[in-house]
């Protein structure tokens, strides 16, 4: 969970300091600078540092979910790397090679003795 968040955010992060086209519409979105983005982020956070002193009720149910989801993802990630790490079943459909014809454990081994015994060689350089 705290992943997509983090994804979330990053991504937004990203989307939004892409640079834009110049558009009749661009002009007419507000102009906020870099050091008023960042002054109304610092107060965004101490308002909520002071959040739960007003609303005690609130963080404590609020930290008990956010306990519950931690644990729900935790539990899905868990199931998740169980379902990689285990075995895979084969492949094969079970209409070309199954052990009831015997093609399965036919010989991949095709060469004949006479192909076998031919030299490598290199071809002539031009």
């Amino acid at each position: 969970m705290f992943f997509l968040l983090r994804l979330a955010f990053w991504l937004g992060l990203v989307l939004v300091l892409l640079p834009r086209d110049k558009t009749p519409e661009a002009d007419k979105t507000p102009q906020i600078s870099a050091s008023d983005a960042v002054s109304a982020a610092t107060a965004t956070i101490n308002d909520m540092g002071q959040f739960c002193k007003r609303q005690p009720s609130a963080c404590e149910v609020g930290g008990q979910a956010a306990t519950a989801i931690g644990q729900r993802a935790t539990d899905g990630a868990r199931k998740l790397y169980q379902i990689i790490t285990d075995k895979k079943p084969p492949d094969h459909t079970g209409s070309i090679g199954n052990d009831d014809t015997g093609l399965a454990s036919a010989s991949r081994d095709t060469l004949t003795a006479d192909d076998q015994s031919i030299d490598f060689r290199l071809p002539p350089t031009p």
